[in-house]
């Protein structure tokens, strides 16, 4: 462990010296991607530093058990010496996990689509109860979230909706949400009162930036219309809201949130910018969720991930079998224990692959 730490932080003052280049500081992809490994290896450089003042500590305390005299300063270093090794193994456990390898897209921004499922007006109406815990979740966070667009459903929540999600480590906190919700409930729309099963999609791309991405304008088609509202009716008499067709994949992108069709526009390229950018990025997902399973989420969309159980107030998360009975707090946007759950059965999971590596 000693040597790969002494390996990161020479390669971190390596990094620091080639920000200052010219040659580098013009080329501006490069300079980002710098940027991004410098900032990635700087909790682990902090980690080292702490670990070998801990060292030097301990060592000092030995020598100082070895050669002291007198009982009572014997006694302090004995004392600090066990304080020193208590703290040194606390911290070894945390730089087993800075250690573990990140996603690359984990400090990306995220696009969430949530689409209702099966169970027609029910499902629609859990779309919206998704989107409204995902809303309260991200205000929580101090993220900031940007509407692209949405279709309401016949008697409330949504069809379909998505949002970009902006701030720090986004993607790698969202990306467990990935894949089908479901929920068990007496639907408003039941008069019987018989419990149903709902369900509703959940999707958190990575948003790609500019230079992940290469698309001609060429390969996109542009189409212009008025934007709607519930049930079709137009809701501005401007052709402000955007259709983006690109050829080449068959990906199509709509944008109507904006009253500008320029900012409309621009929304709808990074949309489809991420969705031609996880076409890649899903072989990786793939290739990773076939050995881990708290990532089948990500790496098939039509897994059910977690079922939300009203009339027992249940949240079960399948994938690391994970029940909660705090349904109400959940739903509320209180998502922490459930995605610090996952995240921390993930990196167990990571760590017996770099042990058995």
């Amino acid at each position: 462990m000693l040597d790969k730490l002494r390996e990161l932080y020479n390669r971190y003052y390596e990094i620091e010296e080639m920000m200052g280049d010219p040659e580098v500081i013009s080329d501006q992809k490069r300079f980002v991607k710098l940027n991004k490994d410098y900032k990635d290896l700087e909790p682990i450089v902090e980690a080292y530093k702490k670990y070998s003042d801990i060292i030097g500590n301990i060592e000092t305390s030995e020598e100082m058990l070895k050669t002291e005299k007198d009982p009572e300063m014997k006694e302090m270093a004995k004392e600090e010496l066990d304080s020193l090794k208590k703290e040194k193994e606390e911290l070894e456990e945390k730089i087993k996990v800075l250690l573990i390898p990140k996603d690359p897209e984990d400090d990306k921004n995220a696009i969430v689509e949530i689409r209702a499922g099966t169970g027609g007006d029910e499902a629609s109406i859990f779309a919206g109860d998704l989107y409204r815990m995902y809303s309260k979740y991200i205000e929580n966070k101090g993220w900031k979230m940007e509407p692209v667009s949405s279709t309401e459903g016949t008697v409330g929540g949504f069809k379909e909706v998505i949002f970009n999600v902006i701030g720090q480590n986004v993607y790698g906190t969202l990306k467990f949400e990935s894949g089908v919700h479901r929920v068990q409930r007496v639907p408003q729309t039941e008069t019987q009162g018989r419990v149903h099963t709902s369900a509703a999609s959940v999707a958190v791309l990575p948003e790609a930036e500019e230079f992940d991405v290469e698309i001609n304008e060429s390969d996109i088609r542009k189409d212009t219309f008025c934007a709607s509202g519930p049930g079709g009716q137009s809701v501005n008499t401007t052709y402000s809201a955007i259709r983006l067709t690109h050829h080449p994949t068959g990906i199509v992108v709509s944008c109507q949130d904006e009253k500008s069709q320029i900012k409309n526009y621009n929304k709808a390229m990074r949309v489809l910018r991420s969705r031609i950018y996880e076409l890649e990025y899903q072989k990786y997902m793939d290739e990773i969720s076939s050995k881990r399973k708290t990532m089948v989420s990500t790496g098939d969309r039509s897994a059910k991930i977690r079922t939300y159980n009203y009339p027992q107030g249940r949240v079960t998360d399948h994938r690391i079998n994970l029940t909660l009975y705090n349904l109400q707090n959940i739903i509320g946007g209180d998502l922490d224990e459930v995605i610090e759950a996952i995240r921390t059965a993930e990196n167990a999971e990571k760590l017996k692959e770099t042990v058995n590596e």
